[in-house]
Parts: structure tokens; C-alpha cells; sequence
């Protein structure tokens, strides 16, 4: 639902964008079982191996409560915490859209205080089943019959295209606007990310729209050779992500603060206007975007 003050809708990725590691290989890392995760790898695909992978852990007597222990000490920058308060408290709208899983996600987020700031999470679901055991799928099922999500971009996993998600939150938009019957200026969007799956995603996005890279990391190199139509705005630390971040959430609120005020002048008064005899061009500010996963 749209804020009234013009605040954006924000959406994050969650792997080193909300916390500053691979959430799945935090964990088998935590666990002792890099060495078989990489075996599973070369047998399967990334979300059908950390599935694998959990269950071979449960098998050995390794609890969900331990899975959680290793996640809540996951690095999350206190920057980024107090950045997902403030843009909320600002009035902007959180989602998170993660190649992650549920589980993971919403211990992390639990652990330090941030859940009730987000209104929705797309990502892997995740659940424990009757015998303890974490359970973990793909979000677009795929093989074995599955038709999974038909997008083409080879930078999309099989199980998860983000962009089709995204596709689906931005056409809500839309329709929550239209039964609303809303006359005002719509939303922005706001998408924070830093890997290849992140570049679909970006795509999707419009004029006026900003797409937030992590500089340094593959999706700045997709960005930087074939750009979005969306305004790109890198952030190089979470500090920076911070300020990149509420930066754009202020300048988009002032924006729909003019726009509210604005005067309508009829195109005839145009005629007799003098005009200024001095104008200056605005022009539009871009952040340099310089690039390993």
C-alpha cells in the first residue's frame, strides 16, 4: 500500500545486501560441512544441494536450534539495521526478494529486531517438517516435471527468477492504484542487490525508478554493460548503503511534497507569462559505477 508523503517502495536482496555473507554457506561453514557441500555441488543444483545438504546435518543429529545459533551470529551491519528503521519510519514499504530461504531469512531478521519493518518476503520456502528436519525448495519448481519460471536471462537460476517476482509485485501496484483510483503520482521503486540474479530484477524497472548495486560485486558489471531504464545509484559499504539509500527516500518524498502543491496554470495564461531571464538546466545526477562474486 502506497505511503501518503511519496515515500518508495524499497526491495532488498538478503545475501551480502542485508547480511554481509552467503547466508548457505555461513552456515554449512558454521556446521563443518564445506568440503561435502562442495561435493554436492558438482551433483546438483545450488538449492537442491543445501537441502541436501541440512538433511544430511538433521541425519547426524544436528537440530534446527543449531541452524538458527549459526544464523543468529551472521554480520549484519548495525548501518543497515538502522537504514531498514529508518526508511520505514519514513514511510517507505520493505519487502525482501532473496535466492535464500524462508528459514534463514526470517532468523536473521527475528534476531535483530527488523521483522515487523518488512510487509512481505519472496524467496525459497523452508519449513520444518514432523521429524525436526528443514526442509528446503525451490521457489519456481523446476525438472522432475516442474515447468519452472521460462526466463531466458542466463543470469537467473533455475529455482528462483527474480525478475518475474518482481514483475508480479509491480503489477499489484498497479492494481492496488487503479481500484484505489488514485490521481497521484505513483510510487517509486527502490531495488538493492549485488549479485548476477539481482540483473533481472533491475531490468524490470522503470523511469524514475533507482536500482542500488553493490559496487564491486557481478551485478555492477551487468549493470555497467547494458543498463536499466532505472537511475543507478552504487553503494560501496553499508554505510554507503545507508546514505545512498535514505538519500533517494528523502528526495522522493520532497518530490511528492512539490507535486502535491503544486499550481496548475492554464495553457493559455502561458501565452502573456514573461519569462525568467535567467534559467538554469537541472540536470540529473548519476553515481559512478565501478566493479567479483
Amino acid at each position: 500500500m502506497a505511503a501518503s508523503n511519496g515515500a518508495p517502495l524499497v526491495v532488498f536482496d538478503f545475501d551480502k545486501t542485508i547480511v554481509d555473507c552467503d547466508s548457505d554457506n555461513w552456515v554449512v561453514d558454521a556446521l563443518g560441512a564445506t568440503r561435502r557441500f562442495d561435493h554436492l555441488l558438482r551433483h546438483l543444483p545450488w538449492n537442491h544441494a543445501i537441502d541436501a545438504m541440512v538433511g544430511e546435518l538433521h541425519a547426524e543429529g544436528r537440530t534446527a536450534e543449531d541452524i538458527r545459533a549459526c544464523l543468529r551470529a551472521a554480520p549484519l551491519s548495525p548501518h543497515v539495521a538502522a537504514a531498514v528503521k529508518a526508511a520505514r519510519a519514513l514511510g517507505c514499504e520493505l519487502r525482501v526478494l532473496s535466492d535464500a530461504n524462508a528459514f534463514f531469512i526470517d532468523t536473521v531478521l527475528a534476531h535483530h529486531g527488523l521483522s515487523a519493518c518488512f510487509s512481505a518476503t519472496d524467496t525459497n520456502p523452508a519449513h520444518i517438517d514432523a521429524a525436526g528436519r528443514l526442509t528446503i525448495r525451490p521457489y519456481h519448481d523446476f525438472g522432475s516435471g516442474g515447468a519452472g519460471h521460462g526466463c531466458a536471462l542466463p543470469t537467473c537460476p533455475p529455482n528462483m527468477c527474480k525478475g518475474k517476482v518482481l514483475e508480479r509485485i509491480l503489477l499489484q501496484e498497479q492494481e492496488a492504484a487503479a481500484a484505489a483510483g488514485s490521481s497521484r503520482l505513483r510510487r517509486a521503486v527502490v531495488y538493492v542487490g549485488d549479485g548476477r540474479g539481482d540483473y533481472c530484477p533491475s531490468l524490470k524497472l522503470r523511469e524514475g525508478d533507482y536500482v542500488m548495486p553493490r559496487a564491486g560485486y557481478p551485478v555492477c558489471d551487468l549493470i555497467a554493460a547494458a543498463p536499466p531504464a532505472a537511475a543507478v545509484r552504487a553503494w560501496a559499504d553499508f554505510e554507503d548503503l545507508a546514505r545512498v539509500l535514505l538519500g533517494i527516500v528523502n528526495d522522493e518524498i520532497a518530490r511528492a511534497a512539490v507535486t502535491e502543491h503544486a499550481v496548475v496554470v492554464p495553457a493559455d495564461c502561458c501565452r502573456t507569462m514573461p519569462l525568467p531571464v535567467h534559467q538554469e538546466a537541472l540536470l540529473p545526477q548519476q553515481a559512478a559505477v565501478r566493479v567479483p562474486n
